[in-house]
């Protein structure tokens, strides 16, 4: 098969695109950087260089595959973070239609079946809903969960304060994912002979904050180590002070205040994957101890 994948050589896209080629695939792998083009040609993928905001680049990459691997690069530098990622999928909607792509494996999210309300899941939202315009395409939405590796933001909080935490507090639930548990259903899915528009959730675990803290302090050698409730004042303040433009910061707060309310785990709760991907919370600590001494 001839399939394009979206995402350069990020945490998702690497390992699927590793997964493809070593099937036997073509695989054309769209980055915004030449500097990844060697990188990507030493995975046996093609480079297919330029923005996601040109359509005919996206047309001219997507045209002629058997299927494409949909997802939308963080842009930190949006004025407005929900039109941003709404109009990049407006951009694959377009560039598909003009392609004549007959498959598509979308990277969705877990809550987002809900409109409005959930940070930057609000426009992927909106992309699930454009791609419901294209006739004739077969689509699935993936909706993982919480990606562990958000998790490695946190690791300058845990050595300069001590602690852990965000504006979702303790024993809040959180189910998590690891992004090489997302590229394997990925893979599957591409390979496979879905029809129509469905959603398929992925998940690795499912636990509290203060289990999390737990077993990421146990792995860093602080056993103590304790979850943290901010208010959302306080964590709009940390993300700010982290670098992290307002408009990002905002909605990250947001995302979080979903996250307390457990709105995002509704739809999942009611169609949730029969077993969890490979990547338990213990696994993804032993990662997590690693960057943390490193």
């Amino acid at each position: 098969m001839k399939i394009t994948v979206t995402g350069s050589l990020g945490n998702i896209s690497k390992p699927l695109a590793t997964q493809l080629v070593k099937a036997g695939h073509q695989v054309t792998i769209i980055s915004s950087s030449p500097d990844k083009a060697e990188a990507i040609k030493a995975l046996g993928a093609i480079p297919a260089i330029g923005s996601v905001d040109d359509v005919a680049f996206l047309t001219g990459a997507f045209k002629g595959a058997d299927a494409i691997y949909t997802m939308v690069p963080n842009n930190f530098s949006a004025a407005n973070y929900r039109q941003y990622i709404g109009g990049v999928g407006e951009n694959y909607a377009e560039a598909i239609k003009a392609a004549g792509v007959a498959k598509v494996v979308n990277l969705s999210s877990i809550g987002a079946h809900i409109d409005g309300g959930t940070g930057p899941i609000s426009g992927i939202h909106d992309v699930e809903q454009t791609y419901r315009q294209l006739d004739g395409v077969a689509i699935k939405h993936l909706r993982p969960a919480f990606f562990y590796t958000n998790l490695l933001g946190n690791i300058d909080m845990i050595k300069h304060l001590g602690f852990l935490g965000a504006n979702y507090g303790d024993n809040s639930r959180v189910v998590l994912v690891h992004p090489n548990d997302i590229a394997e259903v990925a893979a599957e899915e591409l390979q496979s002979n879905f029809t129509g528009t469905s959603v398929r959730y992925i998940s690795s675990d499912d636990r509290t904050t203060n289990e999390i803290a737990s077993v990421l302090g146990v792995a860093i050698g602080k056993p103590d180590l304790k979850w943290v409730d901010f208010t959302d004042e306080q964590a709009l303040q940390g993300i700010e002070q982290a670098g992290l433009p307002a408009e990002i910061a905002r909605n990250y707060v947001e995302m979080g205040t979903a996250v307390k309310s457990a709105i995002l785990w509704e739809d999942y709760d009611q169609h949730k994957p029969a077993q969890f991907g490979k990547t338990k919370l213990e696994d993804f600590a032993v990662e997590f101890g690693r960057k943390f001494n490193g």
